[in-house]
């Protein structure tokens, strides 16, 4: 949805329905969330059903991220300043995704634990983090023990008391590492890193938008209304889903409970905007996004994204800072779920470079993006197929909605009738 059962008009209205709420029992779906997301799946905030647990989760996550303004944007900008400052000062080329994950990885380890992320543990972090998005982007298989790394390490901060606040009191030590993992440095990272990537390859791509921003760096409302059109256009989320609990009407159209509501976000937020395809930030010049068909940081009835706020707070201040040193250029494709990672040229601010040289740069970075995408193609269909065919045979959500007794040895996977598998 929207779609003929459910059109437009009816789509917040489901959303936000109180029988809307079931997030993995029942879906057969669920099983591949699990198994991108282990290990720690199973207690994930975005994956745990209704109930107690649930809510002393959310209440710890809301704590965790209720920073005042001034502070969580001069966060970002000093990581973003960090990351930059170990980069080269001339003209080069990088993968914008990859230029972000460090920022948001020192970014969340600061928030937890409250002191700088030392240079072994951002790598870890990172490598976490990556593995994870490319494996639900089909461009890799997961590499289990690079995860269970982080959460080793996790679990060892923790016995030491490293922690800033207090974690949730119904979970394990070990639940209480992976939680940590989970929302933090996997949903945070990720989600930061790729809205990041979004606006500076929008702002790459849109010169006329990006002139005006950088005559313009302190104007918070501009950026806001580059920041609001970057996730109109590019939302985070591909399609949301939820299961429902009770049957739900629908203008005289029964949905039964059990069914699997799948919110296409893309579709939603092209739905009342005139010419949706035209990047344009001054369509919210005087409209407020709840008011539209946006709902980038999902529904406040239905387990909106708790980091809404500090969200864009950092993404303002990680983005003037980059802005403040360079100027961007791509001329790589820009697809909702940027599988090349953002390809992009960095050009120092003040350095007069040849046009000649930096057209020859863009037209042999539009060849080499237009000939990855043949290999990557083919590599997403091999290993998503796999990875598809292995998270069915895992059943992970099934399992352990049915009982199934957990491998002590890997969390996150379930047993096997004779031994425990080994994933890829």
């Amino acid at each position: 949805m929207p779609g003929p059962l459910v059109p437009v008009s009816q789509f917040r209205a489901l959303y936000a329905h109180p029988a809307a709420s079931g997030r993995s029992k029942g879906a057969t779906l669920s099983d591949l969330f699990w198994y991108w997301l282990s290990p720690g799946a199973d207690i994930h905030q975005e994956h745990l059903e209704a109930g107690a647990r649930y809510e002393d989760v959310a209440q710890v996550t809301r704590r965790f991220l209720a920073m005042r303004k001034d502070k969580a944007a001069a966060l970002a900008a000093r990581a973003m300043r960090q990351v930059l400052d170990e980069g080269p000062d001339d003209l080069h080329l990088v993968r914008l995704r990859d230029l972000m994950m460090p920022v948001w990885a020192n970014v969340y380890h600061e928030l937890v634990f409250g002191k700088p992320c030392p240079p072994e543990v951002c790598d870890l972090i990172v490598g976490h983090a990556d593995d994870v998005v490319t494996a639900l982007k089909g461009s890799s298989l997961r590499h289990m023990p690079r995860r269970e790394a982080l959460t080793a390490w996790l679990e060892q901060r923790l016995r030491e008391g490293a922690l800033i606040g207090r974690l949730p009191v119904s979970l394990s030590l070990k639940e209480q590492a992976l939680y940590l993992q989970g929302v933090f440095f996997n949903t945070a990272v990720v989600q930061m890193s790729e809205a990041m990537t979004h606006l500076m390859l929008a702002l790459a791509q849109h010169r006329a938008v990006q002139a005006r921003v950088l005559a313009a760096l302190d104007d918070d409302r501009l950026l806001d209304r580059v920041i609001a059109e970057t996730l109109r256009q590019f939302p985070l989320f591909g399609i949301a889903h939820r299961i429902t609990q009770a049957p739900i009407d629908v203008e005289g159209q029964m949905l039964p409970a059990g069914s699997v509501l799948c919110f296409n976000y893309a579709d939603y937020q092209r739905s009342g905007f005139a010419d949706p395809d035209r990047f344009d930030p001054d369509r919210w010049e005087g409209i407020a996004g709840h008011d539209q068909t946006y709902i980038p940081f999902g529904v406040n009835e239905n387990r909106p994204c708790p980091a809404h706020a500090i969200a864009l707070v950092t993404m303002r201040a990680a983005a003037r800072t980059l802005l403040e040193r360079f100027t961007c250029e791509s001329s790589v494709s820009h697809t909702r779920s940027i599988p090349h990672r953002g390809p992009c040229v960095l050009v120092p601010r003040g350095t007069e470079v040849p046009a000649r040289k930096l057209g020859l740069l863009l037209v042999w970075l539009r060849i080499r993006d237009r000939w990855e995408d043949v290999g990557r193609s083919i590599r997403q269909l091999v290993l998503g197929t796999i990875m598809v065919l292995h998270a069915r045979r895992e059943g992970l959500a099934r399992r352990h909605f049915e009982g199934t007794p957990r491998c002590p040895f890997h969390v996150g996977q379930p047993t096997g009738e004779t031994q425990c598998p080994q994933s890829p």
